[in-house]
């Protein structure tokens, strides 16, 4: 069921002895327990839900709020490691189970870790761990320079601090941007400034640090990315074919790009720009 890990609105449906049965827009039918249903809730009323599985994998409905979603991640604490893995509290009466095999490094009960949570496509069931570099990685990145994000400090470097952007890419916060007290696990707001070959991504706390020239060779790197790593122009073409494509002027164009061959992004000649493989 593609509603599990979710919060969504559903429509209550039915009434049995065990619950409300809330209905999804396939017409399939996800029980909401007794103990959760509001004395107001009426069959035809609309109730914003968590969908996740009980003890024998049933998709079941709860008004509980999930301190982690479906392909996301935070910071949880462990409440207990047994022969099967360590069980995580995410806010619901079935803890998260991290097996042993999902733990880049053994975990200990009583302290907290970065846990992401994904549906285990063979079981159908919500599965936590702590290796969430493979789910991060393959998050198409869909930000450009200057948008605001959301932000998890995950660590701290000698540079820097460690983050997770939007709960799908990793990111950087430097040390000499930084002007307030910042722990592991605060969640910000702040501003895409570039995304690296790697695709990670630089992020500032403060939008008026993004100059026009960074904000320019973004969108010139996004250009390239969606035209599969080539541009049938560059900055030696007339400067009415870059003001076509980029309304801004050669020289503005030149500096941009510049600064993406600095950082041996891209390679220029006379007639394209291309990415570098």
């Amino acid at each position: 069921m593609k509603e599990v890990g979710q919060i969504l609105e559903l429509e209550a449906s039915k009434v049995t002895p065990q619950g409300i049965y809330l209905i999804n827009e396939e017409h399939e039918e996800i029980l909401l327990p007794n103990k959760y249903i509001p004395a107001d809730l009426k069959l035809g009323d609309m109730i914003e839900v968590f969908v996740y599985t009980d003890s024998e994998d049933r998709p079941i409905a709860t008004t509980l709020d999930p301190k982690v979603k479906l392909n996301t991640c935070a910071f949880l604490k462990c409440l207990d490691v047994n022969q099967y893995g360590a069980f995580f509290d995410w806010g619901m009466e079935k803890d998260l189970m991290v097996p042993f095999s999902e733990q880049f490094l053994r975990v200990t009960a009583g302290k907290r870790y970065l846990v992401y949570l994904y549906l285990d496509k063979v079981t159908s069931r919500l599965v936590g761990t702590t290796k969430m570099g493979r789910f991060i990685r393959q998050n198409k990145v869909e930000i450009k320079a200057g948008d605001q994000v959301d932000l998890l400090v995950s660590g701290e470097t000698e540079i820097g601090y460690k983050v997770i952007v939007n709960n799908k890419h990793y990111g950087m916060v430097f040390k000499n941007e930084v002007f307030q007290k910042i722990e592991i696990g605060d969640k910000l707001s702040g501003f895409l400034q570039r995304v690296r070959k790697d695709d990670k991504m630089d992020i500032t706390l403060n939008s008026s640090s993004l100059s026009d020239v960074e904000v320019l060779a973004n969108k010139i790197f996004e250009r390239l990315l969606k035209e599969g790593g080539k541009l049938n122009f560059s900055d030696k073409s007339a400067p009415e074919v870059i003001y076509k494509e980029f309304q801004v002027s050669k020289k503005a164009f030149r500096r941009a790009a510049g600064m993406l061959y600095k950082e041996r992004k891209i390679v220029i000649t006379p007639e394209d720009i291309t990415l570098v493989k």
